[in-house]
This record gives structure tokens, C-alpha cells and sequence, in this order.
């Protein structure tokens, strides 16, 4: 199993296979993401979508995983580095955020310690240096960048600002891509679109690919370039989101919109729409 070598219009590129003891979870999943681009990948729950993006980080190890075939980034193959070179991309030059983010931050420290910890995680520099990268990444998820919010804990701020942290910690040191792994799925509808709209200006504004996954076709319909199906562990079909949307070609895609609402329907046909709410969403 070899995967096709990077070119410049490519930034990751994924041909795997991977199974615990003799359960398959991931059979040949193969997908590319180019740099700057968002990527949807959609599927069900179960059907390895977690595993996958565990993968790409590094993050399998010790959890008896067998892993075939190649993960590509950049200049490398992530799966023949060693833990210490994987520790180098993490955080750096690949970022992860998770879906509960009351759960990812730690309860009994103020925010500003555990940004300042996620910026020296990966790079060395003063207080003041560390202060002004943290200020900056809370401007970039519109957060208060002021003492009086960093001074909080978790407990005070709302889900929807939890997940900002989470966020504007993934981004402190401008990744080339951000693994968002079911990020809105904790969250209501309203704070849901917003963040939504929060990582499609983040990717226009750093330049930063995005691989967004979730099992709502719906929630990616308004962010994505292009959207990766992904069904019992095989990547089933990969197109532009509006080709997914007037012509899906696979049967589960077809099964997929067919248990769609309406109405994201019509307006992943019609990005021009979807620009426009989401604008609405981001001034209100």
C-alpha cells in the first residue's frame, strides 16, 4: 500500500489501514487535503473517523492499534517518526481540537495558565512574548484578551467560550492544519453555527487547512471545500461540496441526504446563501 507523493498543491496526504486485534477499523482510508483548503469528513458513528484522526497525530500509540500504509505531511511520513519528532509537529505544525471542551481544560487552573502552558509546550521565550501570543489567539477566536477573563476558570465561562479556548490554544502557534474532531457536536445550534463560522475565518484569514470532522452532513455543508465520506472504514467518495450535494454517487452518501433536513440542503446548493448567514451569525 504506497501513497502518491506530495506535490506543492498538497499538504497531507493518507492512504491507512488500521485494526485492533483482529477488528478492522480503517480499511485503506485514502483522502488528500491541499494547503488552505477545508476538508469535510462525514461519517457515522463507528465508522472510524476518531481512529483516523488519532492516526495522524501519533496518538494510537500503546492502545494495541495496527497501522498499514502511509500518512504524508509536508515533507515527511508521520508514521516513521519517532514519539520525540511527533511531539515537534503536535501543537506546531498540527493541532487537534476535541469535541468537550469543559473536559479538555483543566478545572483547577485559571485560563491564562493553561494557555500559557499549551504556548511553551512548543517554544521558548519570556513571559511577556508568551502573554502576547496568548492575547493574540483570543483575539482570533473573539474572546477578551483582557486580565479579567484570563484570570477565569473554566466553571465561569459558557460551553461556547470553552470551546474558543480550546480553540485559540490550537491556533497559538498558527498550525498548517487543524483537526477540528466533532467540535460542534457538544454545542447548541446558535453557538454551533458561530463556531462554524469561527474556524471558516480562521482557514481565510491564517491560511490554515482545516480537516473538520463530524457525523452531520448538515454542519459542513456551509464551511467545507470538499467533503470525504467515510463508510465501514473506507473513504467512499471525496468531491466539492456542492458536487456532493447535486450529485452524490454513493449509496450511503444517498442515505446520508435522504435523513438531511431541507433546508441545509438548498443552502449547500447555494453557497452565496451560505456566506450570508453565516456573516449573519458571526455580527449578531
Amino acid at each position: 500500500m504506497v501513497a502518491a507523493a506530495l506535490t506543492n498543491d498538497v499538504l497531507l496526504s493518507v492512504h491507512l489501514s488500521v485494526s485492533y486485534g483482529d477488528r478492522p477499523v480503517l480499511r485503506e482510508a485514502e483522502f488528500e487535503i491541499r494547503p488552505g483548503e477545508v476538508l469535510g469528513l462525514v461519517g457515522q458513528s463507528g465508522s472510524g473517523k476518531s481512529t483516523l484522526a488519532m492516526a495522524i497525530l501519533g496518538l494510537l500509540n500503546g492502545k494495541r492499534a495496527r497501522i498499514e500504509g502511509q500518512i504524508r505531511f509536508q515533507d515527511c511520513d508521520l508514521l516513521q517518526l519517532s514519539e520525540r519528532e511527533l511531539r515537534e509537529k503536535r501543537g506546531r505544525s498540527l493541532a487537534l481540537v476535541l469535541q468537550s471542551p469543559l473536559s479538555s481544560l483543566n478545572p483547577a487552573l485559571r485560563i491564562r495558565t493553561q494557555l500559557r502552558e499549551a504556548w511553551h509546550a512548543h517554544a521558548s521565550g519570556s513571559g511577556a512574548e508568551a502573554d502576547r501570543a496568548i492575547r493574540s489567539a483570543l483575539d482570533s477566536v473573539s474572546l477578551p484578551s483582557n486580565d479579567e477573563f484570563l484570570r477565569k476558570y473554566p466553571s465561569q465561562m459558557s460551553v461556547g467560550q470553552a470551546q474558543r479556548v480550546l480553540i485559540a490554544m490550537a491556533v497559538t502557534h498558527r498550525p498548517a492544519l487543524l483537526i477540528a474532531d466533532e467540535a460542534t457536536s457538544a454545542l447548541d445550534v446558535i453557538t454551533q453555527s458561530e463556531i462554524l463560522a469561527l474556524f471558516r475565518e480562521l482557514n481565510r484569514s491564517t491560511g490554515m487547512a482545516i480537516l473538520y470532522i463530524s457525523h452531520d452532513l448538515a454542519s459542513v455543508a456551509g464551511i467545507c471545500d470538499r467533503i470525504a465520506i467515510l463508510h465501514d472504514g473506507r473513504v467512499v467518495e471525496c468531491s466539492a461540496t456542492a458536487e456532493i450535494f447535486a450529485n452524490p454517487r454513493h449509496e450511503y452518501t444517498k442515505r446520508l441526504m435522504a435523513a438531511m433536513p431541507q433546508m441545509p440542503r438548498q443552502i449547500a446548493a447555494e453557497p452565496l446563501a451560505a456566506e450570508a448567514a453565516k456573516r449573519a451569525v458571526a455580527t449578531r
